[in-house]
């Protein structure tokens, strides 16, 4: 929840608090959530801005500051921290005036009542602006802080992505953009398209993706015309590559097997709502989720609780004709929509996440009928996480067979098909289709 402590009130103040909070591991979307409200509208954006923007830029503003600090800041005083990180991130990538980033960043000092850090802070800021010509390029010398990302992330890339990844992680550091799905059962993309023309709102569709557009410019869903009853959701161009590669029919029994916050699900249903769908999940709130974007939409599906690497209850008692399998990932295929990301994802979590989505695999096979098709998902980059996953499991499975992705997006691999950040609009994602014999 938003810190309603004196002087919260004030933006930097509220981001600094928020920083500090990122840095014991909490999300910026679970910060953000239930509180900003109580700011002036105005006030939200900055907010938003500020903490996504250090998030996203973080290791490279860090290396700044180390190099015009005489001393660390001491843990303890990680609001002075986020405070100094705040106003680098003004100067070097907002358009505020440089003069009102430095007079704002000294007053929330002030506010925070760090009165010994007033003086640090303005005078840090003042000589950063004097010598950023010689700080940028001799931090900028160093690919982890030119990039922004953390060394083990940016090896890992780079083994994986030899030829790529400097794009990919110049990809990261993008602001995303919006992204929409049509609901082709109610409307085509050209006449959801018209619809926004005539309420001024400029859009262009999606390569490769028949339900997707990419606005020109973020907005409120809320405003998005029919947005309310169902006639368009938010979602990644990558995200929309799902669906379709489920090949459903009516009559099937489907198992999106870990749904929330529930887009695939209702994906799924917009394309074949003549099917029995169980949206599962093990978190009941997120669950939540499921079930307000299923109304939203009109949608019926089966939504319960459960866990896909331990069946057990009534949806694991039957055989599926479909399973859709969106494991538990590193997310660093969508580190641009999520920069905390590569700030609380660590190297260990890797070999952890690889050992969960095994076994995930493994359980959900069996639910598998004769002839049925699963489509194992991840918005990861990493293969120890996508094909080198889907190797192993069908050198050790003898009834699974990998179902060639024959597809114009994305990069074919050993086993399936990845799209690159940034791409054709989209994130990062890796899908493999496998049949069972």
């Amino acid at each position: 929840m938003i810190d309603t402590a004196p002087g919260s009130a004030n933006p930097r103040v509220l981001a600094a608090r928020l920083l500090r909070q990122l840095a014991d591991g909490r999300s910026i979307s679970d910060l953000l959530s239930g509180g900003l409200e109580q700011l002036d509208p105005r006030d939200r954006g900055l907010v938003k801005e500020l903490c996504f923007g250090v998030a996203r830029w973080r290791p490279r503003l860090e290396a700044i500051a180390a190099r015009l600090l005489d001393k660390p800041i001491k843990p303890r005083e990680g609001e002075v921290q986020a405070l100094i990180l705040l106003g680098l991130y003004q100067l070097i990538h907002m358009r505020v005036a440089p003069h009102a980033a430095v007079a704002e960043t000294v007053e929330a000092a002030r506010r925070l009542e760090k009165r010994w850090a007033v003086g640090l802070i303005n005078a840090l800021l003042r000589r950063f602006q004097r010598e950023s010509d010689a700080l940028l390029s001799a931090v900028d010398a160093d690919p982890r802080f030119r990039l922004a990302t953390p060394g083990w992330l940016l090896k890992r890339v780079k083994r994986d992505w030899p030829e790529r990844w400097e794009s990919i992680l110049q990809a990261a550091l993008a602001r995303p953009p919006m992204s929409l799905r049509v609901n082709l059962a109610v409307n085509s993309r050209e006449a959801y398209l018209e619809i926004l023309r005539q309420n001024g709102i400029a859009a262009r569709p999606i390569p490769h993706v028949p339900s997707g557009l990419c606005l020109e410019q973020p907005m409120d869903a809320l405003q998005l015309p029919g947005f309310a009853g169902g006639r368009v959701s938010v979602q990644d161009g990558g995200a929309q590559l799902a669906a379709p590669l489920l090949d459903l029919k009516p009559g099937q029994r489907v198992l999106d097997a870990c749904a929330a916050p529930g887009g695939k699900s209702g994906h799924i249903l917009e394309l074949q709502p003549r099917i029995e769908l169980v949206a599962m999940d093990r978190d009941p709130q997120r669950l939540q989720r499921v079930r307000e974007n299923l109304r939203r939409l009109q949608l019926e599906a089966q939504v319960l609780e459960g866990d896909a690497a331990e069946p057990s209850g009534e949806w694991s008692r039957g055989q599926y004709d479909r399973i859709l399998l969106d494991v538990p990932c590193s997310a660093s295929g969508v580190i641009r929509r999520h920069p905390d990301i590569k700030l609380l994802r660590r190297a260990a979590d890797i070999p952890e996440l690889v050992a969960l989505q095994g076994r995930i695999l493994g359980a959900m096979w069996p639910l598998l009928k004769p002839g049925g098709r699963l489509l194992y998902a991840t918005c990861s980059l990493f293969s120890d996480e996508n094909e080198g996953q889907l190797e192993r499991f069908l050198a050790q499975t003898g009834d699974a067979v990998e179902r060639p992705i024959e597809a114009q997006w994305g990069h074919p691999r050993t086993v399936g098909r990845q799209t690159l950040p940034g791409e054709e609009t989209m994130d990062g994602f890796y899908y493999a289709c496998l049949e069972k014999r």
